[in-house]
């Protein structure tokens, strides 16, 4: 129905690949994910390389289709991380936070897919001259860990700038947008903030609803020094502000921030926990199935690009017009 370079490279149905988000991606969606024609990401986050495994053998357990990790690089158990995913032969990495390149030797010979998260066109240079298989340029529309530029900006000139597949990632939650980045030269995309609220999505219903109830201009981008983070508004961005009237220093935001993620994911605290989503949260109007959620992406997606060729005027047609 939909095809792209990209799902020849990963051998999966659907260009779409679901955000390593930690905490929240785990075994059970990316399993369905997989299952669904998409591919599934584990979210790694700073979790050590033992409970990466069982994750990981959960996956295998749910799916025989392809999955994948997502590393973060800034986490102290990164090289535990990597050996596992060498030992277990984990099909596909996504990375954040950091360089992959030494280790991409290693996981090539196991025929690991490298595929890093970047927010700018000079990382996606180096990300291509260091040997990745394909590139997501990120906008700071996405939740989590964001960058400066929006996709709308920083897509084409990511895909102007390299040979590799570039998939597009922030603001996306439906077929339009699936649509427009294709047509802006991207070969699939990634998207977190819709998979949050799929069934098998093991976060709290809290945080669920959280991203239900979410409008246009709820979320809020916190941080400091280059490092910013996206989430939805509560308390904790409340007393986040504060602090930084007052003048807080870095060890203060620091100290604010620790633990909130999995007291938002775990916990459903939906007050003080950090509610990490997009600027899309707005658009995801219901908890349902992966499967579903892909499926219907897919279809709108190829409904509107079989559309937009009426938008088309014949060269006698324009002349036409112009003579009435």
């Amino acid at each position: 129905m939909l095809s792209t370079e990209l799902c020849k490279l990963l051998q999966i149905k659907y260009p779409i690949l679901q955000g390593g988000m930690a905490w929240v991606a785990t075994a059970e969606l990316a399993a369905a994910v997989s299952e669904a024609g998409g591919l599934g990401i584990i979210g790694a986050g700073n979790a050590p390389g033992e409970v990466l495994r069982q994750q990981i053998l959960k996956a295998k357990s749910l799916t025989k289709k392809p999955f994948g990790v997502n590393v973060y690089y800034l986490s102290p158990f990164v090289e535990e991380v990597i050996q596992v995913i060498l030992e277990e032969e984990v099909k596909v990495i996504t990375t954040g936070a950091g360089n992959p390149g030494k280790h991409i030797p290693k996981l090539k010979e196991k025929g690991i897919k490298v595929i890093p998260v970047i927010p700018s066109v000079a990382l996606a240079k180096r990300m291509e001259k260091t040997g990745a298989d394909a590139i997501i340029a990120e906008g700071m529309e996405c939740g989590g860990h964001t960058g400066e530029l929006t996709t709308m900006a920083l897509l084409p000139q990511v895909v102007d700038a390299v040979k590799i597949p570039v998939l597009a990632a922030g603001g996306i939650a439906d077929g339009r947008q699936l649509a427009a980045v294709l047509c802006m030269g991207a070969q699939g995309v990634q998207m977190g903030t819709r998979f949050i609220c799929a069934a098998e999505c093991t976060v709290h219903e809290n945080y669920k609803q959280a991203v239900l109830k979410a409008k246009d201009r709820d979320t809020f981008l916190s941080g400091y020094n280059g490092h910013y983070v996206r989430v939805l508004k509560n308390k904790l961005t409340q007393e986040y502000q504060r602090l930084i009237k007052e003048g807080a220093s870095e060890e203060e935001l620091e100290k604010l921030g620790v633990g909130r993620l999995r007291a938002a994911v775990v916990d459903g605290d939906t007050e003080m926990g950090s509610l990490m989503a997009g600027q899309v949260a707005a658009m995801v109007q219901k908890i349902q199935p992966a499967r579903e959620i892909i499926e219907e992406i897919i279809t709108e997606a190829v409904k509107v690009l079989q559309e937009k060729p009426k938008l088309l005027i014949k060269g006698e047609e324009i002349l036409c017009e112009r003579e009435r």
